[in-house]
């Protein structure tokens, strides 16, 4: 049983909401994250990156940077931009992106279920990451970013929610990027219960993204039990933030690979010893998106081809083996361009197909990577396959757009 359940969020008011929200905290770096502050003195990203805030020779990790979030919080909170509800609510969370609309609930998971393997991963996470987030949720007190879950669709959890629709949003406004943004505050009895007993019949909930922010908000509830050994498991730290949305309203896009060089092959021996594993053709220079599973689009030397995985070349029946990334991974980039470790490997780069085969294109072009690979888009139910048989994807295996906004829904955790 999944459980999900109410809290008493922090959070902007209707009119401070555009300016409050902002993108993951991740998805970003340094010289952007201090770009997206100017002129917004109510920026989440104050609170989520606060070294924006601090004189920039001051290295990202420095004690003086989470101290920062605690300020950066406060300021926010006695402007008044945002407020604490006065009860326990559930949020209707729907977010718009070129006409596809998805809809999540804002609620309060376990990390029981995380521990016990209720809340499924398929992606590994890494320690100073980890340690980062896991510093700054327990210097604040608070779960400040929402985790995405994913579950798999149920009809009635469905009517529900679009009944809940039905009534005007509390708030809506469109950001910067044209995404549309409309939030429901729920805070009927009745509904929250309904609602609860509804997950209650769902096996398991699945971490869509925000594998990092996940672990260390149960990091930090399991520390704060360790220093607690009376607590009774009501506690807020028993609990941290997510939004929780139907599989079948989700769309993942691909997760697209640039390369620097062709591991002392010439162009022609590379072109030809690809061929043992793939099939290939010349496109010309058209953008080649791929159109299948087992497929995808090179770009090299001004031209697109289109190459396909031959038969025999992976095992259909491994949910990790069968996924696109590793079918490329084990054929092409290690044995064929030598990158063993595509987590540490610096001849390989990534960039999410939000970007646009353009994207791939210019950086082959500028002669930054010598050629690129179109990917197609891995699956819900491939992800799902994966977290099931409780193995992990390869690192960069999907990209989920629209992006949650941070500082809408913050949680504190005492």
């Amino acid at each position: 049983m999944a459980i999900i359940r109410a809290f008493k969020a922090i959070r902007p008011l209707p009119e401070c909401a555009e300016e409050v929200a902002s993108l993951p905290y991740d998805v970003m770096n340094r010289a952007e994250a201090f770009q997206k502050i100017q002129g917004k003195p109510y920026s989440f990203l104050r609170v989520d990156r606060p070294e924006t805030t601090l004189d920039q020779d001051i290295d990202l990790y420095d004690d003086r940077v989470y101290e920062q979030a605690v300020i950066n919080m406060d300021k926010l909170v006695e402007s008044g931009a945002v407020q604490q509800d006065p009860k326990a609510c559930i949020y209707i969370y729907e977010l718009t992106m070129a006409g596809r609309s998805q809809t999540g609930i804002v609620c309060c998971a376990s990390i029981d279920d995380y521990l016990e393997d209720r809340i499924k991963k398929h992606e590994k996470t890494r320690a100073d990451k980890e340690a980062d987030r896991i510093k700054h949720v327990d210097i604040l007190d608070a779960n400040t970013g929402p985790i995405f879950l994913a579950y798999k669709q149920q009809e009635k959890i469905n009517q529900l929610i679009d009944q809940l629709k039905g009534k005007s949003p509390e708030t809506e406004f469109t950001a910067d990027d044209g995404i549309i943004h409309r939030i429901w505050v729920i805070d009927d009895h009745n509904t929250i219960t309904q609602l609860a007993s509804d997950f209650s019949e769902i096996d398991s909930l699945y971490i869509a993204d925000g594998h990092h922010r996940c672990a260390s908000a149960v990091n930090v509830g399991q520390m704060r039990r360790e220093a607690n050994p009376e607590y009774t498991g009501e506690e807020e730290f028993n609990y941290f933030l997510a939004v929780v949305f139907p599989d079948q309203e989700l769309k993942i896009f691909d997760y697209n690979r640039v390369i620097k060089d062709l591991n002392n092959l010439s162009e022609q021996e590379f072109l030809e010893v690809i061929q043992d594993k793939f099939e290939l053709e010349l496109v010309g220079d058209k953008a080649y998106r791929p159109q299948a599973k087992s497929e995808f689009g090179m770009y090299f030397n001004g031209d697109w081809y289109k190459i396909i995985a031959k038969q025999g070349t992976y095992d259909a029946t491994d949910p990790v083996e069968s996924l696109d990334v590793s079918i490329l991974q084990n054929n092409l980039l290690k044995p064929v361009l030598g990158i063993e470790d595509p987590r540490t490997d610096q001849r390989i780069d990534f960039v999410g197909g939000i970007r646009g085969l353009k994207e791939l294109e210019r950086r082959v072009d500028s002669q930054e990577m010598k050629l690129a690979f179109a990917m197609y888009p891995t699956s819900i139910e491939e992800l799902f396959a994966v977290a099931d048989a409780n193995q992990l994807m390869p690192p960069k295996s999907t990209w989920f757009e629209p992006k949650l906004r941070s500082g809408l829904f913050i949680h504190k955790l005492s």
